[in-house]
């Protein structure tokens, strides 16, 4: 796609603050045909799936914050003259086309194609079924700000296909892709991977992890906890399982204590063999894949381990690799923790709610990645370009 310069993007978003204000009856009402027709068996699905005028509203800040945002296109990261005499410089670019696949999240077309086309990047949109309605009166809002400022709607692009010919999409692109990003579980992360010929950014998927040192805080320990399992269950940085050191002071008392807690919050406790010694109410695990699985619901595995050491082991094993927390009031094992646990986020006495462009400071997100290239955590815009060489010379060749 054509470079854009930054005023006439920023006028595009501009156009879209004021239609997506305008249209906000239409776009609630649109999502209700979305939500009458959806089964609501799936709580996480269904609070995914929810435009009210709250997050109509949070649909305006997120574009409006991303147009006060510089732009990230042309920023140049280095500058040398050799000894030669070339001038290497190296600068930020667009990646050209992104794919993005998605379940539920209306929101998610907003974000991730007002994050795309800021980055000058041509954006392809797959939402899930179950949000039909919603993104097609998002794609033509988008499509009403590219048109009001003679631009081609094909910057921001809803696709149409069901799973074979996504399958058949991802093998056979009818153009060309630069990047996709599967936002959503592991069914869809790992039907991505299979299928697709180009980069893949794997992002949604959680399954997070919470270790309670011996020398840790228990009311601090006992109010994280609570606020990252029951805050959004829908979200991928919502709290899934909970190590405890067994030297705990109080051990005993103390988890039975959490447990009182947390059923106060409908949460459904399940339990390794040693805490079921204690907790013998409690559902056991029989199958060591559910240490493996994200819970998207009010649910909440704890399990009993001998120290630091091995809770390390234990999530770097079985954790999404998204966020990772350790409640402890000493630095230094802290520390080891943050250093030793493989988690695009690591916390120190803090909820993983907080895995989250806007509250880490980047602002509107694409997604939360948990790979390692080429960027892991909140891919905001700074996050959302590669980078180019421009080499200028005088007739230099290489000898």
């Amino acid at each position: 796609m054509k470079l854009l310069n930054t005023e006439l993007k920023n006028k595009v978003l501009k156009s879209m603050l004021q239609i997506l204000n305008t249209k906000r009856t239409h776009i609630i009402e649109a999502n209700k045909k979305d939500l009458d027709a959806f089964k609501k068996e799936d709580q996480a699905l269904y609070e995914r799936l929810v435009v009210d005028n709250k997050k109509v509203n949070e649909m305006i800040e997120a574009v409006n914050a991303v147009m006060l945002q510089d732009d990230p296109v042309g920023k140049e990261l280095s500058n040398l003259t050799l000894k030669n005499k070339l001038n290497i410089v190296n600068t930020t670019a667009p990646f050209g086309t992104i794919l993005i696949i998605y379940e539920s999240r209306p929101d998610v077309t907003i974000e991730a194609a007002v994050l795309a086309f800021k980055a000058n990047s041509k954006i392809l949109l797959k939402g899930g079924k179950e949000a039909l309605h919603s993104n097609l009166i998002l794609e033509k809002c988008w499509h009403e700000a590219l048109e009001e400022n003679g631009l081609s709607k094909d910057w921001i692009k809803l696709l149409h296909l069901k799973r074979e010919e996504t399958q058949a999409f991802l093998k056979n692109p009818t153009e060309t892709i630069d990047l996709i990003v599967p936002r959503g579980g592991e069914r869809l992360i790992n039907f991505v991977k299979t299928h697709a010929t180009c980069a893949v950014l794997v992002s949604g998927r959680g399954n997070n992890f919470l270790y309670i040192s011996e020398k840790a805080d228990w009311s601090k320990a006992v109010n994280i906890i609570v606020n990252a399992k029951t805050d959004k269950i829908s979200g991928c940085n919502a709290l899934d399982k909970v190590l405890i050191n067994k030297n705990l002071p109080e051990y005993e008392i103390k988890l039975k204590m959490l447990q009182e807690k947390l059923e106060k919050h409908s949460v459904d406790i399940v339990v390794d063999a040693k805490v079921s010694n204690i907790l013998n109410t409690k559902e056991t695990i029989s199958d060591n894949d559910i240490w493996h699985e994200e819970f998207l619901a009010l649910k909440l595995l704890i399990g009993e381990v001998n120290s630091l050491d091995e809770a390390i082991e234990v999530i770097n094993t079985y954790s999404g690799k998204h966020s990772a927390v350790i409640i402890t009031e000493q630095t230094n094992e802290a520390m080891t923790f943050m250093h030793n646990v493989d988690s695009a986020a690591v916390y120190h006495n803090a909820s993983t709610r907080f895995t989250d462009g806007g509250q880490m400071g980047v602002g509107a997100e694409l997604a939360i990645s948990t790979d390692k290239l080429h960027h892991r955590g909140p891919l905001g815009l700074n996050q959302l370009v590669t980078n180019k060489y421009y080499v200028y010379g005088d007739g230099q060749v290489r000898v």
